[in-house]
């Protein structure tokens, strides 16, 4: 935690929400970034393009923010390839199992005061922790 700068993380925690609301307001829809990833490939033709601007948008963002701040990002030395890619398979299935992701349960569900969002965004924290303590304290990778 040597390197918790709390002004840009609550700058992003206000772009995050206001994102959220925006696309809520004027699309109608929740911001919850697995749906919107799922909907590329399973929504009708015409629900497709806003979907498909918004993941190229969150992907662009990441390159354009290393140009601007390079160095910025850490590289994950020591973490083996074949465990990041299980890690991603198990989140994408998780979020299917769950029925979101922590972009629509956690910002948005909770901003609605759902309890099934609430209730997952709590099983999603707490799974998280306990994976990175079993890998890092247990296992040993990633230290």
């Amino acid at each position: 935690m040597e390197d918790f700068t709390p002004y840009s993380a609550l700058l992003g925690g206000v772009l995050i929400g206001l994102s959220a609301a925006l696309l809520l307001l004027f699309n109608g829809r929740i911001a919850g970034v697995s749906g919107i990833l799922s909907g590329i490939f399973i929504q009708p033709a015409g629900d497709r393009l806003w979907r498909l601007l918004f993941v190229v948008g969150m992907i662009l963002s990441g390159f354009l923010y290393q140009i601007f701040k390079p160095g910025l990002f850490t590289d994950y030395e020591g973490v083996p390839l074949a465990l990041l890619i299980t890690g991603a398979f198990l989140v994408g299935f998780g979020t299917r199992m769950g029925g979101g992701c922590t972009s629509g349960h956690g910002v948005c569900g909770i901003g609605r005061v759902s309890p099934r969002s609430i209730t997952a965004t709590f099983v999603f924290m707490g799974a998280g922790f306990l994976t990175v303590y079993i890998l890092r304290h247990v296992v040993g990778v990633g230290s």
